[in-house]
């Protein structure tokens, strides 16, 4: 399969039209297709766009963000919780120390105990997006072996042009 690099510009909204994201009058977004940057319904609809496409995508919440998981929904002791100080109600904070434990939400407090919320924040909601698709170029060799785009400010390893790679 041949793979590309796409970048396009998009505005995001929720079923009820309301402004979630915008990449409009900033840079827009590239990603690497097949590397898994983008939500799943997003990148299957964007599959073969070409330059200067401009169109609506709408994404079920299952090929978004997922559905919501009420197990994700807990109530734990608050001298368990990895933070100090006080917590209010929509506080976000990782579930543990090190980076790949969860983001959760402070739902509720009841005295020695809170309740919160593992789910993504966009979990459960479909979306829309308006997208601009502005390039599309093949991928280069060491762009799909390393999984991701080389070159410019998306690149994070230092592998672009000149640039020796990390990994």
């Amino acid at each position: 399969m041949n793979r590309s690099v796409v970048t396009f510009h998009y505005t995001l909204r929720d079923a009820q039209a309301r402004l979630l994201d915008t990449s409009s009058g900033g840079e827009p977004i590239s990603y690497l297709e097949g590397a898994g940057q983008l939500i799943e319904g997003l990148e299957e609809q964007l599959c073969g766009t070409e330059a200067g496409v401009k169109r609506t995508i709408a994404v079920p919440a299952a090929k978004a963000y997922g559905l919501r998981d009420e197990e994700q929904v807990q109530r734990v002791l608050r001298v368990l919780l990895p933070v100090d100080g006080e917590l209010k109600i929509g506080d976000r904070f990782r579930a543990g120390e090190d980076q790949s434990a969860p983001v959760v939400v402070v739902m509720g407090i009841d005295g020695e105990h809170v309740l919160l919320d593992a789910n993504h924040p966009l979990a459960g909601v479909d979306l829309t997006f308006d997208v601009e698709v502005v390039e599309v170029r093949a991928a280069t060799e060491k762009e799909i072996s390393h999984g991701h785009i080389h070159g410019g400010s998306e690149c994070k390893c230092g592998g672009g042009e000149g640039g020796g790679c990390c990994h």
